[in-house]
């Protein structure tokens, strides 16, 4: 089995287009390749149409390609610009683990989930985008951590309407939640909200931790926009209490354009 991009991945119009529009033109390309892989391997994970065998023999394949030859270009993109091999293993794997619904003890059991489907996409990218400083990799995996962690919360109601809890059993049971109560979509309001506070806290605690390191401060402005927009969706998450279940937070174009703009007019340490 030949694993092939799918052509449909394109990040136009999404908040990671707005980053990475800055980019010079060939680590641009790079970057939208980069993207069509991952975008590639997620929807196979997703995907409603093969049975979860063969989205999995799917991914089996991609792997293999991962040790021998990438298709379409994206070996010679993985070695342009140098990019670990088991990062790209990592995001298969995280990937592959929600072809069916899982469910997570502990913060450290979804910390490992987020490190593959999150951080190891920005230890790839920083080398995209020519980062040099080793502390840019302790950027991108707390950087990492906070951007899922947003996806997360603002997804609950999402992917609860998919028998999806991705919120920690300990963190539920600690706020007095089930998991089938989120599931069912009408979980106490006020014991969800204090659920729901307690995870964004967590996740200002990661952006906090993100530290662009003064080397590569500049090459770091598509991931610094990256933050700017999923900072933004997160104070618009708790300042609508968290409507998950009702409606998608999301910046429009005005929105996304201030992020970016705040990112790019941001002086450096």
């Amino acid at each position: 089995m030949t694993p092939r991009l799918l052509p449909s991945s394109s990040p136009r119009g999404s908040n990671l287009a707005f980053a990475l529009l800055c980019l010079p033109r060939q680590r641009r390309d790079d970057a939208f390749l980069f993207y069509r892989f991952c975008k590639t391997i997620d929807e196979i994970a997703d995907g409603v149409g093969p049975t979860p065998d063969e989205r999995l023999a799917l991914l089996l394949s991609w792997k293999k390609a991962i040790d021998s030859e990438l298709p379409e270009g994206l070996e010679e993109m993985v070695a342009r610009n140098g990019i670990d091999r088991r990062h790209l293993h990592a995001i298969v794997d995280g990937c592959a683990s929600d072809i069916e619904p899982q469910s997570f003890e502990t913060i450290a059991d979804l910390e490992s989930y987020c490190w593959k489907v999150a951080c190891a996409v920005g230890l790839a990218s920083i080398r995209i985008f020519g980062c040099t400083d080793p502390r840019s990799e302790t950027y991108a995996v707390h950087l990492g951590h906070a951007l899922q962690l947003v996806n997360i919360l603002r997804d609950v109601g999402d992917d609860a309407a998919r028998g999806r809890v991705y919120i920690p059993e300990e963190d539920l049971r600690r706020h007095g939640l089930s998991r089938s109560e989120i599931l069912s979509g009408k979980p106490d309001r006020t014991a969800f909200l204090a659920l729901m506070a307690f995870e964004a806290s967590r996740a200002r605690t990661r952006f906090a931790a993100a530290a662009a390191p003064r080397a590569d401060f500049h090459a770091l402005l598509p991931a610094r926009i990256m933050r700017a927009v999923y900072e933004k969706i997160l104070s618009e998450l708790e300042l609508a209490a968290f409507p998950v279940f009702e409606r998608r937070v999301s910046l429009g174009a005005a929105g996304k354009l201030a992020a970016a703009a705040s990112a790019f007019l941001q002086r450096r340490p």
